[in-house]
């Protein structure tokens, strides 16, 4: 085990991992250069694009709590350069740590076992790698062709009168959550109180916030006063 963990906190996997975050900070500007260029084609305002940016990063303010957590524990057995490498580019924790523990299995030993060598270490780097290698592929070769039929079902939808990827959008966002809150619910009654907070908590800061105009900033408060609430919550359930 102290073998592999001088290999992953080596100066070669530092650097790598380094070049790799840079990349995907590169590609954060870009897009929210891109997206500021493109706001005036669609009608939005600069206080609006303000207002976008502002919801996102306060918005990514809960979920990044919960990575941080399982990221501590992952460094532990990983090391610092190969977590910061891989939830920064994936930025899924649970999988990052299912697909770590399914390489180590895969090698024969475990995570944080005394027979887990420096072989051992690279079989999981190559698992995560490759495993988070699929979305990335499709991303980049799909992506445009993606952007293409949305065009073709917004143009028919327009003709029609029906708003169709409006529809869409909306239903898949309910999906997903929905399939996440249900998955987590069907754990125990301590899962399902923490998914209820979290929906009352959306919905009465949500309410507060539409009730005078001088709150709608809370609207970009939401969804992360709903997380921060839920991880509250939960902690004291579980303790």
């Amino acid at each position: 085990m102290e073998a592999a963990m001088k290999l992953a906190n080596s100066p070669g996997v530092y650097i790598f991992a380094f070049l790799v975050v840079m990349v995907v900070i590169f590609q954060g500007l870009t897009f929210i250069r891109l997206a500021k260029k493109t706001s005036k084609s669609v009608g939005m305002t600069k206080s609006e694009v303000k207002s976008a940016l502002k919801v996102g990063a306060i918005n990514a303010i809960g979920p990044s709590l919960g990575i941080m957590i399982i990221a501590v524990s992952l460094i532990t057995l990983l090391g610092n350069p190969l977590t910061l490498m891989r939830i920064g580019i994936i930025g899924s924790a649970p999988i990052e740590s299912m697909g770590a523990a399914v390489g180590a299995n895969a090698f024969g030993t475990e995570l944080g076992a005394s027979n887990f060598s420096e072989k051992a270490f690279v079989t999981v780097v190559w698992v995560l790698c490759l495993g988070g290698a699929g979305w990335l592929v499709v991303t980049a070769l799909f992506t445009k062709s993606f952007g293409k039929l949305e065009k073709k079902v917004a143009g028919s939808s327009k003709r029609k009168g029906t708003p169709v990827m409006a529809i869409v959008s909306t239903a898949a966002m309910i999906g997903i959550f929905a399939n996440l809150s249900f998955g987590e619910m069907v754990k125990g009654l301590d899962s399902t109180l923490i998914v209820a907070v979290s929906v009352v908590t959306m919905v009465v800061v949500t309410l507060i916030a539409n009730s005078k105009k001088g709150l709608n900033w809370l609207n970009e408060w939401s969804l992360g006063i709903s997380i921060l609430v839920s991880l509250a919550v939960g902690y004291f359930t579980l303790i």
